[in-house]
């Protein structure tokens, strides 16, 4: 009882903040206490990040709202998701988007995320262990919108070729320690970018962001 209370006053809040109710839905029908570590399970819906692990953390449930609204998804576009983690977000993006590609270059993670992905019936997301020599997951580029799940010191090239013409690309730009949450949309006059405000993520750990 107490889970479904912190649940229900969770999305209360999410649905005072968040104008797309697409979002808001999709996250109510992913269960967020079985991405999480078992003795955080009570933790599940307080709005703040939580440890899976290997120095990892699964985002704020507000921050996952807004950038996966900033992303304006359509049920035909195609996501690619770097940084796996728990699955959680892969989860949410699969309740609205067509198909999910995410990758993750801790196996462990990589491991649990899609088999708990499984167990809950998300058919539409494909979870890939990467190497840190590379970004993204070239073999179904371009994708519609990217969502980048770790801070970046700048926006890679290789990630960005990933984008479709009108793609639209979420990620926290900045140093290791605070970043600036950045909507990207790739247009052929030049990318439009929006500063959404300043966040912290864990670092994105590729040849082309930080090194490890």
């Amino acid at each position: 009882m107490e889970l479904e209370a912190a649940k229900a006053k969770l999305f209360e809040h999410l649905s005072g903040e968040i104008r797309d109710r697409r979002v808001v839905e999709a996250m109510k029908g992913v269960p967020r206490e079985k991405f999480v570590l078992a003795e955080d399970v009570q933790a599940a819906y307080d709005d703040h990040p939580l440890s899976i692990g290997y120095d990892q953390t699964i985002s704020q449930p507000y921050i996952v709202a807004l950038m996966i609204q900033a992303l304006e998804l359509k049920s035909s576009d195609k996501v690619l998701e770097l940084g796996t983690g728990s699955g959680y977000v892969a989860a949410i993006l699969a309740g609205i988007a067509r198909k999910v590609v995410t990758v993750e270059i801790i196996p462990e993670l990589a491991k649990t995320a899609a088999d708990v992905l499984a167990r809950l019936g998300f058919a539409n997301v494909d979870v890939h262990l990467v190497s840190k020599s590379s970004l993204g997951w070239l073999d179904d580029a371009p994708y519609d919108a990217i969502v980048v799940s770790a801070g970046a010191p700048s926006v890679p090239a290789l990630l960005h070729g990933q984008l479709q013409w009108n793609g639209r690309m979420v990620i926290p730009v900045g140093s290791r320690f605070q970043q600036d949450l950045l909507k990207i949309t790739r247009l052929p006059e030049g990318d439009r970018v929006e500063n959404m405000g300043s966040c912290f993520f864990v670092p994105l750990i590729a040849d082309d962001a930080w090194r490890a």
